[in-house]
């Protein structure tokens, strides 16, 4: 179990990399299950800052469910497979780190909604990404139609969601379902650490209360939501790390931060 994804961390970065190139890195009941693991592990320490999730080899990040699982599941069993991904899952969507998916070639159905759990999304030239479900009699049961409607709009998730079309990384791109399109000439994750560095450096009581306002803008209403973000900023105010910026500013070189 402990091979279907793996962990590597790098200062204030940890990297996982689901594990099943044959399967296309499909979502198995345990791979499920040890992404749940990783996720309260990484939850549980204050020194990560920033999560990539990606999958092993070229050709997928991930397909979604295993469907040689799934067709021996019952009704009951598919039932509890979406309880998992919501409960084992979820942490990308919550955490107080930055969750990033790194799309090196197919999202698929599940794989997709798991990347749109991420808090950021970067892809390769050559990804690919389409919610084929209502092909197969069912819909997005992940939590993609609820992301996706409030990614992109209602009108762009409708056509993805009804058609089941796939498209590639520069229509994704221009819909806004990626963040950005990886170059071809640096491997992946080396270039989303790139892009991801003045997190991974930043202040961290600042990069969490930025995540946090961002994302209740999604669920409050703007007043509500100005109300959250001046608490948010309350506590940057009132950091050490805010102190530490503003004189390393005042010394001309790089701030220091201890997340105090």
């Amino acid at each position: 179990m402990t091979e279907l994804v793996r962990l590597e961390r790098r200062a204030a970065v940890a990297i996982l990399t689901i594990d099943r190139p044959e399967r296309m890195n499909a979502l198995s009941w345990a791979t499920v299950q040890r992404l749940g693991e990783l996720g309260r592990e990484l939850a549980a320490d204050p020194g990560v800052r920033v999560c990539v999730l990606t999958g092993a080899g070229e050709k997928a990040f991930c397909a979604g469910a295993d469907l040689k699982e799934r067709q021996g599941m019952s009704r009951g069993q598919v039932r509890e497979m979406l309880a998992a991904y919501r409960s084992e899952l979820g942490w990308l969507a919550q955490s107080e780190f930055v969750s990033v998916a790194a799309i090196n070639g197919a999202a698929l159905g599940g794989g997709l909604e798991l990347a749109l759990t991420c808090s950021l999304r970067i892809a390769v030239e050559t990804a690919s990404f389409g919610l084929p479900e209502t092909s197969l009699g069912i819909i997005p049961g992940a939590g993609g139609t609820q992301r996706i409607a409030r990614l992109i709009g209602e009108s762009r998730a409708l056509d993805l969601v009804l058609t089941g079309r796939r498209i590639d990384a520069t229509e994704a791109l221009a819909l806004g379902l990626v963040n950005r399109i990886a170059p071809s000439d640096e491997p992946l994750v080396e270039n989303t650490l790139k892009w991801l560095l003045p997190v991974a450096e930043g202040a961290p009581i600042a990069q969490r209360a930025a995540l946090a306002a961002v994302r209740a803008a999604g669920r409050l209403p703007l007043e509500a939501g100005l109300d959250f973000e001046h608490e948010a900023y309350e506590r940057c105010l009132n950091s050490a790390d805010r102190d530490e910026a503003l004189l390393a500013l005042s010394e001309k070189r790089k701030p220091r931060f201890q997340g105090k």
